[in-house]
């Protein structure tokens, strides 16, 4: 059957049927020592199927020792197979490890080689910014000393201009100099020869002043003579006639004398005239020379300015000559190293370039093994899936307790301890998920169930591991799964969830759910469901039916069953085939998921609660919600009656730490008796003792079908992370080992017919 060709023909392994073996050469198949009556053995999913689909060959059915030889040599093949799947996971994480290895190398290598092309980049970055901000500002200079270039250029042409200007101003104020100059001249020498003249007229003058006083001297002396000829007049009248014709003709030249002295006094008065003139012309002149030597004094002090200027702006100009020199070679070397920079540029983007193309491939390399990484997760997510198949068999066939445990989160309120964490989860290939450690006074408690949830599970995850459990109901199983754990771990929120999170639903909303779902999806192959819901508490060892309109009998409140009358006593039986009945319980026919929720929310308000120091809402009672299952498929006529018992347990607790008092106390104490009953019972079906007792409480003994009849059985164990409630997770952990070791016989399919008169009181 295993490993062998059958019918001439070899069968493919398991990997191979699957198309997951393309990474994986022949040899890649771990060989199995498990039986050394088998040999290195491989199983193929034919294989496997068959072996879960085998059916006991009962030739004698009361031949026990035959069916118990048959039944171990089924359960020693099912030990071989989970062992070669074993080995094939171990290979394969192995392997899966090794590509996460090799990926986290080459990831690692990527993320150097991204780190180096990143600061490569970044210095090229900051080389090429500060040589553009460098040839920016170069630029910036060029265009700066362009400008201030051609502004000395426009300068220097201005200044040549000025220059030329000033040469032709120059030359023509040296012609009007020498002009003048040559006026000058003339003027001196015109001056010299009035000056000659007026020497000359003034020696006339002289001579004519000395003529005149000649005269004057001469009149003098004529007049003296007339005075003497007066005088002697009378002496001399004798001679007068004589004298007076001596007298005319001295009175005619006095007079010609006269006349001669007038002409010359006009003579002199335009010669003074003209002197006057010559002299005005001579000032004239002398101011106009003055000017012209002011004018040649400012023209030879304007000339020495200009020159000066002439030499500065020459100087300027030379200087400027020298920097635009300087600059062009600055520009040149600037240039120089700008063809030096963009060679580096080229030189840096092949290096990047070819950067890239290797970062490329190692993109590519890690692709594959990513690819590689998740074809091997892909194998070892169907290997675990095979293996909880065969594990799940196995605890069938065993009849075991499967046991999931849940760790809630820390609440606000809560401090995490001072010397770490509390509760560890190993991270073993072998207890991975399946492992929980709790530490107390140092001292490190190891326990491994069939699941273990952290506190950042989500619902959705939690009900995905039970919805195989959930889908056996509508099969024809009887399925139990019930919550267990101390008060505040979070019990009710795992089978209920919160109320007005649809994400946050718990496992009983959304359990019904999948079952209307599945009802739903089988119509069209001829199955048609009929469903009843029933919903009771066990308060203070009392059942109360929480669907019943009778107010007595479903009281909310301890107080109310207290202070109201007492209602009805119900009863717990058991049938010859293992079915539960509770005397007058309320069962409903449903028909869909809304009116199941309706159901749901009457209960939660009827259900009891309290306040106490660990909780706000403590639940103070057992809740147990049953949906009985009956279908009938019209085209083979088969029939199945399944049940589903979701079951919220009280929470334990100490009443050191709760404070409970008056009715709080005695809900306490009644919580306390029936889960130590169901220890008493764990310990017995542990034990195989050949007592059971199931009668110590009303919960025991309503689960009796549960914990030791053919019923697939589950139990959450909720666990609280506070340091404070150490001792009270230890105790439940423990408890949970202890149920999870129970064996309380092999699952059965109910496929017979149901009895009309009792079909709704089955538990």
């Amino acid at each position: 059957m295993v490993g062998t060709p059958i019918n001439g023909r070899t069968r493919p392994s398991f990997g191979v049927v699957n198309g997951t073996c393309n990474d994986l050469g022949p040899s890649s198949t771990p060989p199995s020592n498990a039986g050394s009556d088998y040999g290195i053995i491989e199983f193929t999913r034919e294989d496997v199927e068959a072996l879960l689909n085998e059916k006991a060959k009962r030739k004698d059915r009361f031949n026990y020792k035959e069916r118990c030889e048959n039944m171990m040599d089924y359960i020693k093949r099912l030990k071989v197979c989970i062992r070669w799947f074993q080995d094939l996971e171990m290979s394969y994480s192995l392997e899966q490890e090794k590509l996460k290895s090799s990926m986290e190398l080459a990831q690692q290598k990527c993320m150097e080689i991204e780190l180096i092309l990143k600061i490569k980049e970044e210095e090229l970055n900051s080389i090429i910014v500060e040589m553009r901000r460098n040839c920016t500002s170069l630029q910036e200079k060029l265009v700066k000393e362009e400008s201030e270039k051609t502004a000395a250029i426009e300068s220097l042409a201005k200044e040549r201009e000025a220059r030329l200007n000033f040469e032709r101003s120059q030359n023509t104020l040296q012609e009007d100099l020498g002009r003048a100059q040559r006026e000058l001249d003339s003027a001196n020498l015109k001056i010299s020869s009035l000056n000659d003249m007026y020497k000359r007229l003034q020696d006339y003058i002289t001579s004519l002043q000395q003529y005149n006083g000649k005269l004057h001297s001469e009149l003098s002396t004529v007049e003296n003579e007339l005075k003497r000829v007066e005088k002697e007049k009378a002496t001399v009248v004798e001679n007068l006639t004589m004298l007076r014709g001596q007298l005319t003709l001295s009175m005619a030249s006095q007079e010609e004398a006269t006349k001669q002295k007038d002409a010359f006094a006009s003579e002199v008065t335009s010669l003074r005239v003209e002197l006057q003139q010559v002299r005005d012309d001579r000032d004239r002149q002398l101011s106009q020379a003055q000017i012209l030597t002011s004018e040649l004094e400012k023209s030879k002090d304007s000339t020495e300015k200009s020159c000066s200027e002439l030499n500065n702006l020459t100087t300027r100009t030379n200087e400027l000559e020298a920097k635009c020199a300087l600059q062009d070679e600055r520009i040149k070397v600037l240039q120089e190293q700008l063809t030096t920079a963009e060679e580096k540029l080229q030189v840096s983007d092949i290096s990047a370039s070819e950067t890239r193309t290797e970062f490329e491939g190692q993109q590519k390399l890690v692709l594959e093994l990513q690819r590689r990484l998740a074809d091997a997760e892909y194998k070892v997510i169907e290997g675990e899936k095979l293996r909880k198949e065969l594990h799940n068999t196995i605890l069938e066939l065993k009849g075991n307790i499967r046991v999931f445990c849940r760790v809630r989160p820390l609440l606000p309120d809560e401090a995490c301890s001072s010397e770490g964490k509390v509760i560890s989860y190993p991270t073993s290939m072998e207890a991975s998920g399946r492992g929980i450690e709790l530490t107390q006074s140092g001292q490190k408690h190891s326990f491994t169930f069939d699941k273990v949830f952290a506190p950042d599970a989500s619902q959705e995850e939690v009900f995905i591991e039970i919805s195989q459990l959930v889908q056996s109901a509508l099969d024809g199983y009887k399925v139990c799964i019930f919550a267990y754990g101390q008060t505040g771990s979070g019990k009710t929120y795992t089978m209920m969830g919160r109320p007005g999170h649809p994400e946050e639903k718990g496992l009983i909303p959304r359990s019904l759910e999948q079952i209307f779902q599945t009802k739903q999806s089988q119509q069209p192959q001829g199955w048609k469901y009929e469903m009843q819901v029933s919903m009771l508490e066990i308060y203070n060892e009392t059942i109360r039916d929480l669907l019943s309109t009778n107010k007595s009998s479903a009281d909310a409140t301890p107080t109310r069953v207290e202070n109201g009358t007492p209602g009805k006593q119900h009863a717990i039986k058991h049938d010859a085939n293992g079915n539960t009945l509770v005397s007058d319980l309320t069962v409903v026919d449903v028909q869909s998921v809304k009116e199941v929720a309706f159901l749901l929310n009457q209960a939660a308000n009827s259900r009891s609660v309290g306040k106490t120091q660990m909780n706000e809402q403590s639940s103070r009672s057992h809740f147990v919600f049953t949906l009985r299952i009956y279908g009938v498929n019209e085209s083979t006529d088969q029939q199945v009656q399944g049940i589903l018992n979701l079951i919220d347990l009280a929470g334990s607790e100490r009443l050191s730490r709760s404070g409970s008092t008056g009715d709080r106390l005695k809900e306490t104490q009644a919580i306390n008796k029936s889960l130590s009953s169901l220890s008493d019972v764990i310990f017995a079906l542990a034990k195989k003792e050949d007592h059971v007792p199931f009668r110590n409480s009303k919960l025991t003994y309503l689960l009796q079908p549960c914990l030791g009849g053919d019923s697939k059985t589950l139990m959450f164990v909720n666990i609280s992370p506070d340091n404070a409630s150490t001792g009270e997770s230890l105790c439940s952990l423990r408890f949970a080992s202890r149920v999870n070791a129970c064996e309380i016989g092999t699952p059965r399919r109910h496929t017979n017919g149901r009895p009309i008169e009792t079909r709704l009181t089955y538990f």
